[in-house]
């Protein structure tokens, strides 16, 4: 396959994947593994929208771990969501990805509302006038609310999935009020919270949540992911995340 400028082909050490993905925009990282693994219990039979799919990665990590019946990535920047199309062609899976260039708020001119089992989504993680630089567009786009905010995300989330339709997020720990509040707001019921520490003792930097459309109240506190052991290698956890123990 041909590549572009700056691009690179990775390989994901999971079941062959690889990916494809330029070294001045913005690479994927822990947090898209962790997500899609958290996500790996839905069922075979579920259709899943990936919000802010990026490289695409999350799709075709998911996929592998579920063979789920059919996933759609939706990515705002033109040049990326082609980057993820190429990716998701690499590795013969566009029989069951397909990748949108659309914006999260102008979706239901392609999709239906009402209709999805499973939204996973790794979303920008900074608010729009927090930590702005002189960084490269794509990864400003994709770091902070720029195209949609979280509130964007969840309110269609809602409006996209079918009743008890569950949403997978992983986000920074610092916005969990923010989060809580949005999921409740739009009638997404947060269920599961499991929070993410670089090493034990230390805060939590990440969060995994799992929330359910319209289900009754009833929130579970995961046993918190330790990513590193004390000498810097990766916990027994992670490695069988990443497939690797």
């Amino acid at each position: 396959m041909e590549l572009k400028e700056n691009e690179r082909i990775d390989d994901l050490q999971y079941k062959g994947l690889k990916i494809i993905q330029n070294k001045k925009g913005f690479c994927f990282g822990i947090d898209s593994v962790l997500i899609s693994d958290f996500a790996k219990g839905i069922s075979n039979s579920s259709t899943v929208i990936d919000i802010g799919t990026g490289t695409g990665i999350i799709a075709l990590l998911l996929l592998a771990k579920t063979d789920c019946k059919k996933i759609y990535g939706i990515e705002v920047q033109e040049e990326v969501a082609q980057m993820a199309r190429r990716s998701v062609k690499l590795n013969n899976m566009q029989d069951k990805i397909e990748i949108l260039n659309i914006n999260i708020k102008n979706v239901f001119s392609i999709l239906e509302k009402n209709k999805y089992d499973v939204i996973v989504t790794n979303p920008p993680y900074k608010k729009l006038d927090t930590g702005l630089t002189s960084i490269d567009k794509r990864q400003l786009i994709s770091r902070h609310e720029i195209e949609c905010t979280l509130e964007d995300i969840i309110e269609n989330s809602n409006k996209l999935l079918k009743d008890l339709g569950v949403f997978y997020m992983v986000h920074r720990a610092e916005r969990l009020v923010d989060i809580m509040c949005l999921l409740r707001k739009h009638k997404l019921e947060p269920k599961n919270v499991r929070f993410v520490h670089s090493k034990q003792g230390e805060k939590p930097n990440l969060i995994l949540v799992r929330a359910v459309k319209n289900a009754k109240p009833f929130l579970k506190i995961d046993t918190p992911l330790i990513i590193y052991k004390d000498n810097g290698e990766y916990t027994d956890e992670v490695l069988e995340i990443y497939n690797k123990k």
